[in-house]
């Protein structure tokens, strides 16, 4: 009987050891990913510059530090009235949400060395570009059988399809994207705004009576499909008649039609994708997205 205590006991120490061994390795392995102070330096920076923008320009909101340099916590003013609900929960939207200041520059990066815009030679880079991704971006493409008819379908693109990318990343140098929403008439942002090397707009948002609060530069237009339906009108919003008009959805008939008859001769493009996944198909994010991919 002593002798399995003893057996048991020189089992445990052994595993034990084992384990202490295991754990002292992999300590070593990742002791060459430990920020430096150096690093973490410029993270607290980046924590505090980010929390000093948003108590200049965020209207109310606050961002806190979080549990780490990576972390803030957005607040809304207390007197914010949610109006949003959660389709499964039917719970009206917090006040306050986390945010990862880490994870945005990662992506950052990632977007930021791509392009944004559908060409003709991403299409045909891609296996069976044009059966597969071409007709999704024509509006009705199902009825084209996935494209079978390769030349129909470049004529439905040709107006919105350039052979390659007609921007490059970080060609333009400051960008500012500017929102819809009506809380932009509490500001007085115009000027600054117009200082900015590209300044990118979104839908159907007018600018000639709101100079003073939103400028009056428009470099880029991002348009979702119902804004699209209505370029006559959209190219109405910039004077100069020189905003280059972004499609996130597809190439509708009545846009070719538009484009060849008024005639329109704003450049008017199709957004590649989504980098930031299949859910985030708001025209705002989107705008962001194709900042990323410029600035």
């Amino acid at each position: 009987m002593r002798l399995l205590q003893f057996g048991l006991l020189v089992s445990l120490a052994s595993g034990v050891a084992t384990i202490l061994v295991y754990l002292t390795s992999v300590t070593h392995l990742y002791e060459s990913y430990w920020p430096s102070n150096e690093d973490l330096e410029a993270l607290r920076s980046l924590q505090s510059d980010f929390q000093k923008c948003v108590r200049a320009n965020g209207l109310g909101i606050q961002a806190a530090s979080g549990k780490d340099y990576c972390q803030v916590k957005i607040n809304f003013p207390s007197d914010s009235i949610p109006k949003w609900r959660d389709p499964k929960t039917g719970e009206l939207e917090g006040l306050s949400f986390d945010f990862n200041l880490c994870e945005t520059v990662a992506k950052w990066e990632q977007v930021r060395n791509s392009t944004t815009i559908l060409t003709k030679e991403f299409i045909d880079a891609l296996p069976n570009g044009w059966e597969e991704c071409a007709w999704r971006r024509i509006n009705k493409g199902i009825l084209l059988n996935r494209c079978e008819n390769k030349t129909l379908c470049m004529e439905k693109l040709s107006l919105v399809l350039p052979q390659t990318p007609p921007y490059l990343p970080r060609q333009f140098g400051r960008c500012a994207v500017i929102g819809n929403s009506g809380d932009l008439l509490k500001t007085r942002f115009g000027k600054e705004i117009d200082g900015y090397d590209a300044v990118i707009r979104e839908n159907g948002a007018p600018i000639q009576i709101y100079s003073d609060h939103v400028g009056k530069k428009s470099t880029f237009r991002v348009l979702n499909r119902g804004s699209a339906k209505a370029l006559d009108k959209v190219v109405e919003l910039d004077e100069r008649r020189r905003e280059v008009l972004i499609i996130k959805t597809t190439i509708h008939d009545i846009m070719r039609k538009m484009i060849l008859d008024i005639p329109i001769k704003n450049p008017v493009y199709l957004m590649l994708g989504a980098s930031f996944g299949s859910a985030a198909k708001g025209t705002g994010l989107k705008a962001l997205e194709f900042a990323l991919s410029i600035c």
